[in-house]
């Protein structure tokens, strides 16, 4: 399950949430998405609406509780410092697998010309650590969470050799400026995103543009299952508070084949998925077939 994530989420696309069940109403409350018709849920979730807000006030209010945190850990976000390696690995996978289709794709882990977009960076996590890779030309990550997005540059500066590829912006993916056809981040990342965003859709659309051609989007996010309630909701929310309450909407959790589904027929190719699972005492760790579960990454290389 994933730790406290980063704000960037909708607010228009009119569906309808239902309450996460809480510990105590474990034995007679089912979340209703569970019994809502899947093709009649899937057809809310995934209504592209041009006219949306990527920010959602309650969330920038959730992450800025827990913005002094981030850079801790053994904190709320420690299962984020714990997944931060199979990140990379995952993106270290999407290049090698390009290479000799795009050839220009698969020497960029080498000579450090990869530009990234972290979209909803947070504290900085990820985006420091990819500033630092010697294949990294220029990183920028936004966030529209002010009192994160202090934090995160704060810990940038107390490095250097940073400032001259990290670059931190308060701003919303829709007040980012489009590249011209044929431009864009070689990678675009959206790690922990997608389950707090209201319009999935209409956010994947969105940030389409940013992508170069030959270039990689590359998620992480949650399968809505019974498992990952139990795991993320319950245990880790309720009964263990490793995570802090309220981080997660167990209805707004995407499925794998949703991803595929909405992403089919517009420019995209490579898909690619690995599932993993968090093991106490030693991390997270891959497990094939994981992915239909609960946590998983998926990436998609734009044609």
């Amino acid at each position: 399950m994933a730790a406290p994530t980063r704000a960037v989420a909708g607010v228009t696309s009119g569906l309808r949430r239902s309450p996460v069940p809480r510990p105590l109403l474990l034995l007679q409350t089912i979340p209703a998405a569970a019994t809502a018709p899947f093709a009649a849920r899937d057809r809310r979730r995934w209504r592209s609406s041009p006219a949306f807000s990527s920010v959602n006030p309650n969330e920038v209010s959730h992450f800025n509780a827990l913005a002094a945190e981030w850079w801790d850990p053994h904190g709320s976000s420690r299962l984020l410092h714990l997944m931060n390696p199979l990140r990379h690995d995952f993106i270290r996978a999407c290049l090698q697998s390009s290479s000799d289709s795009a050839p220009r794709t698969g020497r960029l882990a080498a000579d450090g010309t990869v530009t990234y977009l972290d979209i909803g960076c947070g504290g900085g996590i990820f985006a420091e650590s990819a500033a630092r890779l010697p294949s990294t030309k220029h990183v920028t990550a936004i966030d529209p969470t002010p009192s994160v997005l202090s934090v995160a540059k704060a810990h940038a500066r107390k490095d250097p050799s940073l400032a001259a590829k990290l670059s931190y912006k308060q701003c919303s993916v829709e007040q980012l400026h489009v590249p011209a056809e044929g431009q864009g981040y070689d990678i675009v990342t959206l790690f922990e995103v997608l389950e707090h965003v209201d319009d999935p859709g209409a956010f994947l659309d969105r940030v389409r543009p940013l992508v170069r051609p030959g270039g990689w989007l590359v998620m992480s996010t949650i399968a809505r299952t019974w498992t990952s309630w139990l795991t993320t909701n319950l245990i880790a929310e309720d009964l263990l508070r490793i995570v802090p309450p309220g981080t997660h909407d167990w209805n707004k959790y995407i499925n794998e084949e949703e991803l595929r589904g909405h992403l089919a027929g517009k420019g995209w190719d490579s898909p690619r998925v690995m599932g993993v699972v968090y093991v106490p005492g030693l991390g997270w760790k891959e497990v094939k077939g994981s992915e239909k579960v609960g946590n998983y990454f998926f990436a998609v290389r734009k044609g």
